[in-house]
C-alpha cells in the first residue's frame, strides 16, 4: 500500500534526481566554454567529472563562447540569450551583437513523432486529414517542426507540431533558472538592482505563452484584421479546425527572400517604396495596433510578385500600453529635435532604477551625445546608432526601462536595418516623424483625455470608497504597534563600509596580540622540558600565524592611508 504522502516524497525525489541531472549538464556546458565572462574557468576545475581531461583551448571571443553555450544548452537558453540581445540596459554592444547571432535550428524529429502528435490532437492521420503531406520538414526549430502540406480544396498551409516533451524541458530549466535568480538577488546587489527575478519570471510568461500556438494563431488574427484594408500586407489565415495549442496550420505564404535584392530587382519591385513600405507595417503596429510583431528577422518576411508583405511566425508579439506609447513619443520627439531636456526628462519618467540616478549627469551624458548629431538633417541620422547610443547611456546611469520599451526599441532598430538592406539610401526617422506627429495631436484631442478622464474617475471612486476602511485598518494597526519602519540608509554605505574594516583590523590586531601572549607563555612554561618533542613545531605555527596577521594588519593599514579613508 502506498501513501499519499509517500507519492508526494517519490515524486519529489524524481524531480530533484532531474534537476541535478540537467544542473550536471549545464556546469559541464558552462566549463568547456569556460563560463563564458560570468566566472572565467573555475567551473571547469572544480566538476568533479571533468578532472584530468583536457581543457578546450579557446578560440573564440567570450561573447562568443556564451552565444555557443546558450545554443547547446538548448530551447529555453537559446530564447533567453534573444530576450537578452534586447536588453541594452544590462549587456555591452559586443554580447547583444553576438547573441543576437542565437540560431534556433536543431536537428529535425523522426516524422513518425509528428504523425503520432497530429493523431492525438487533430484525431486523424495526416493522409486522412490533409491532400498531401510531406513528411519531410520545412524547418526544424526548438520548439516546433513546420511541414509542408495541401488542403481537400487545394489550398496550400504549412503545418506547425510541437516537438514532444519540449514543455517539460523548458519547465524544468525555468524552474531552475528562476531559483537561481533568488539567490543572486539575495547575495548580489547588482541582481535586486535589475530585479533579475523579476525579468526571469516576465521571460518564463514570454516563452510559456510562445509555446501555446493558439496564443500565436489568435496573435495572426488581430493581425489580419488590423491590415484588412492594406493592400501591401499579406497576413496568413489561420485554419482553426486544424489548429490547437500543440498543431497550429496556416496558409502557406510564398515569395522572394526580403534580403535577396537581385530576385526583387528582376521582379520589377521599386526597392525605396518596398523599404518605406516594410517599416510603415512596424509603425501602424506600434502607434495605432496596440501589438507589435516582435521578430523582423528576414526568415519572417516574404515579398510576393504583386509588391506585397508577407509576415509570419507571431508567436514573439510586443505590446503597447498608452504609457509605453506616450514614452516612446517623448523619446522619438527629443531625438528628432535635439532636445536634451526632455530626452532626459523621458528617460527618467520611464527607467526604473534600483540606485539613485543623477538627472545632472544623465543630461551631461545625454548633451554630449546629442551634440554629436547637431546640425544635421533627420536623413543624416540613423536611429538604430542613436539608439545604440542612447542604451549605453541609459546603462552607465543605471537606468532600466520597461521590458517592453526595450523590446520596442529594438524592433524598431531591427526594422531600420531592414529598410536599408532592401535600399541602401532608405532614412527611418523621416517616416517615423509624421506617425510620432500623429501620436501627439491624438494625445492632446478631447477624445483622448475625455478616456484618460474616464478611467482616473472611476480609479477616483473606487479609492473615495475604499479609503476609510484602510484608514480604519491603519489606525488599528497604529494603535496595536504592528507597525514597522524600516529605512535603507544607502547614503550612509561607504561609511559603514570603512567601519566594517576598522573592526576588522581590530579583531585581527587583538588576535594577533592573543598569539604573541600565548607564545610567551608557552615559552615560559615548557622551555625547562626539553624532551617534548612537539614544542617546537607547536611554538612554529604560532610564529607563523602571528607574523601573517601582523603583516596583513601592517599592509591593510599602510594601504587605507593609517586607516581615516579607502
Amino acid at each position: 500500500m502506498t501513501f499519499p504522502f509517500q507519492q508526494v516524497t517519490e515524486q519529489e525525489a524524481r524531480q530533484k534526481k532531474g534537476h541535478m541531472r540537467r544542473y550536471r549538464q549545464i556546469v559541464d556546458v558552462l566549463g568547456r566554454h569556460g563560463l563564458g565572462y560570468v566566472a572565467g574557468g573555475w567551473v571547469d576545475r572544480l566538476a568533479p567529472w571533468r578532472w584530468g581531461q583536457p581543457r578546450r583551448v579557446r578560440v573564440h571571443t567570450r561573447p562568443e563562447h556564451v552565444r555557443l553555450a546558450l545554443e547547446e544548452l538548448g530551447t529555453t537558453f537559446v530564447k533567453l540569450g534573444q530576450i537578452l540581445s534586447t536588453r541594452a540596459d544590462l549587456l555591452p554592444p559586443e554580447y547583444l551583437a553576438e547573441l543576437s547571432r542565437l540560431q534556433d535550428n536543431v536537428s529535425p524529429i523522426p516524422y513518425r513523432m509528428v504523425e503520432d502528435a497530429i493523431v492525438a490532437e487533430l484525431g486523424g492521420k495526416p493522409s486522412a486529414l490533409f491532400a498531401s503531406f510531406d513528411p519531410n520538414p520545412l524547418t526544424s526549430a526548438s520548439i516546433g517542426q513546420a511541414h509542408l502540406a495541401t488542403l481537400t480544396d487545394g489550398a496550400e498551409v504549412v503545418v506547425k507540431v510541437r516537438r514532444p516533451g519540449v514543455v517539460v524541458h523548458v519547465d524544468e530549466d525555468l524552474d531552475l533558472l528562476l531559483r537561481f535568480a533568488d539567490t543572486a538577488a539575495r547575495r548580489f546587489i547588482w541582481a535586486r538592482q535589475n530585479d533579475i527575478p523579476g525579468l526571469m519570471r516576465e521571460f518564463a510568461e514570454a516563452l510559456q505563452l510562445e509555446m501555446d500556438y493558439v496564443r500565436e494563431g489568435q496573435s495572426a488574427e488581430h493581425f489580419a484584421k488590423f491590415f484588412e484594408n492594406d493592400p501591401t500586407v499579406h497576413i496568413p489565415k489561420i485554419y482553426w479546425d486544424l489548429t490547437t495549442s500543440r498543431v497550429i496550420t496556416m496558409e502557406r505564404i510564398k515569395g522572394i527572400k526580403v534580403f535577396d535584392v537581385g530576385r526583387i530587382e528582376t521582379a520589377g519591385i521599386d526597392r525605396r517604396k518596398l523599404a518605406e513600405n516594410g517599416v510603415r507595417i512596424w509603425l501602424r503596429m506600434v502607434f495605432e495596433s496596440g501589438m507589435f510583431h516582435a521578430d523582423p528577422h528576414p526568415g519572417n518576411l516574404f515579398i510576393e510578385e504583386d509588391g506585397r508583405i508577407g509576415l509570419i511566425d507571431f508567436g514573439m508579439v510586443g505590446v503597447m500600453d498608452d504609457l509605453t506609447q506616450d514614452r516612446l513619443v517623448e523619446v522619438l520627439i527629443a531625438v528628432s529635435n535635439n532636445d536634451m531636456d526632455r530626452l532626459a526628462d523621458a528617460l527618467m519618467e520611464a527607467g526604473v532604477t534600483g540606485s539613485p540616478t543623477s538627472r545632472d549627469i544623465l543630461q551631461r551624458d545625454l548633451r554630449y551625445l546629442l551634440a554629436r548629431y547637431a546640425g544635421r538633417s533627420l536623413g543624416e541620422i540613423h536611429l538604430g546608432r542613436v539608439l545604440s547610443e542612447v542604451f549605453t547611456v541609459i546603462r552607465r546611469n543605471r537606468l532600466r526601462l520597461p521590458p517592453n520599451m526595450f523590446l520596442l526599441l529594438k524592433t524598431l532598430a531591427m526594422a531600420e536595418g531592414m529598410g536599408t538592406r532592401i535600399a541602401p539610401d532608405f532614412q527611418m526617422l523621416p517616416v517615423i516623424k509624421p506617425y510620432a506627429q500623429s501620436a501627439v495631436t491624438r494625445r492632446l484631442s478631447p477624445i483622448y483625455w475625455g478616456k484618460r478622464f474616464a478611467r482616473s474617475s472611476n480609479d477616483a471612486a473606487e479609492l473615495a470608497v475604499e479609503l476609510p476602511r484602510h484608514m480604519r485598518r491603519l489606525l488599528t494597526a497604529l494603535e496595536r504597534g504592528n507597525i514597522e519602519i524600516k529605512a535603507h540608509p544607502s547614503g550612509l554605505d561607504p561609511t559603514i563600509k570603512r567601519l566594517e574594516r576598522m573592526f576588522n583590523r581590530l579583531v585581527v590586531g587583538i588576535l594577533t596580540a592573543a598569539f604573541i601572549v600565548g607564545l610567551s607563555q608557552l615559552v615560559a612554561a615548557y622551555t625547562p622540558f626539553q624532551d617534548v618533542r612537539w614544542v617546537g613545531g607547536l611554538l612554529g605555527l604560532g610564529v607563523l600565524a602571528a607574523l601573517g596577521m601582523g603583516v596583513y594588519l601592517a599592509v591593510s593599514i599602510l594601504r587605507s592611508g593609517g586607516g581615516t579613508e579607502e
